[in-house]
């Protein structure tokens, strides 16, 4: 698909507290090949596939928010490269880098299909991977999985690292599964060269299990490391919501992501638009914009007003809780949302 002959740049979205968003993460799908256990339930329920967008219609939306100032376009899941031709908008997304202020489109994966893809993503103009991998030790990783194997995920970051994409390591903290494994597993990659971050679990619903028993604050996985290791803030950002640290017996750069212990709802320059094309303004609140329909029964000039309407009802900050017995206020799990 070509750029539009009329690719106007509009005004900026910014929010009512004075935040501009540029950073889109894209989901085309909630579906995934692997049952992560902090993702989704054993036996998820999957949208009908004829609820999801169409890839002329995620690439008219992407066009959308690239005119409204964004810069920066995750392409999310589920896991985005099971999604049947995703190429076909991953390459189309490629093409708009450069023109009207898009500067980056990125991919979050769990590395299973990277095998068959990277280099495609490499030739579209793809940049940098984050990679979904929170053990080396392949037993922990089939139970986290609920079956998948670590030999797969790993031939796709051989697949990632030998296109020449630039990884990143992304692994869940979680207090009984792999709080002991993380040192070794963030010793692995900035071996390998690969930057990483930990995120902490969040309260995104039904995943077959109690949140409490799987939450593990990052300030308790700071003060581990620091046991062993000489941990560095430095002042490093990639766009998104990591602080990072370098540590000087590795030589690597290591993220913290804590949106329950410390927040980054302040400097927050995203959205999420599902496959179904749901617009949330925030991971952490229900409450949506659709713009399947906008786009659907009033073409992009009403998809524009409904841009303007999000940044009127973006919330200030999220209201994640994982004490034991708490609500859930997001009854949607991430893999629908995007990741």
């Amino acid at each position: 698909m070509d750029m539009p002959p009329d690719f106007v740049t509009r005004t900026p979205l910014v929010d009512t507290f004075g935040r501009q968003i540029t950073y889109l993460r894209l989901s085309v799908t909630d579906r995934c090949d692997l049952r992560c256990v902090y993702c989704m339930k054993a036996r998820p329920d999957f949208l009908p596939k004829s609820e999801l967008l169409t890839l002329e219609e995620l690439t008219t939306l992407a066009d959308a928010f690239i005119r409204r100032g964004v810069t920066k376009i995750r392409v999310t899941g589920g896991e985005p490269l099971v999604r049947k031709d995703v190429m076909t908008l991953i390459e189309n997304l490629g093409g708009r880098i450069g023109a009207n202020g898009l500067r980056e489109i990125c991919l979050t994966t769990n590395a299973t299909q990277l095998p068959r893809y990277a280099k495609r993503l490499a030739d579209a103009g793809v940049k940098r991977v984050n990679i979904s991998l929170d053990t080396l030790d392949p037993d922990t990783f089939a139970a986290l999985t609920r079956g998948g194997r670590i030999a797969d995920t790993l031939a796709g970051i051989d697949a990632a690292a030998e296109a020449g994409l630039k990884i990143k390591i992304n692994a869940v903290a979680m207090q009984s599964a792999n709080r002991h494994a993380l040192k070794d597993l963030i010793a692995w990659a900035h071996g390998r060269g690969f930057d990483v971050s930990l995120i902490e679990v969040m309260p995104l619903g039904d995943v077959d299990g109690e949140r409490a028993d799987q939450f593990l604050s990052l300030l308790d996985i700071r003060d581990d490391l620091e046991s062993a290791w000489t941990l560095n803030d430095i002042p490093d950002t990639t766009g998104g919501p990591s602080r990072y640290v370098r540590i000087e017996e590795t030589g690597g750069r290591l993220g913290f992501i804590s949106p329950l212990t410390q927040n980054f709802c302040a400097g927050c320059n995203r959205v999420r638009l599902t496959c179904t094309g749901q617009l949330f303004m925030c991971l952490g609140r229900n409450g949506a914009l659709d713009l399947r329909a906008a786009l659907r029964e009033g073409g992009p000039q009403a998809v524009d007003q409904m841009l303007d309407q999000a940044m009127a009802l973006k919330p200030e900050a999220h209201a994640f809780d994982v004490s034991r017995g708490a609500a859930t206020e997001v009854s949607r799990t991430m893999a629908h949302t995007g990741g």
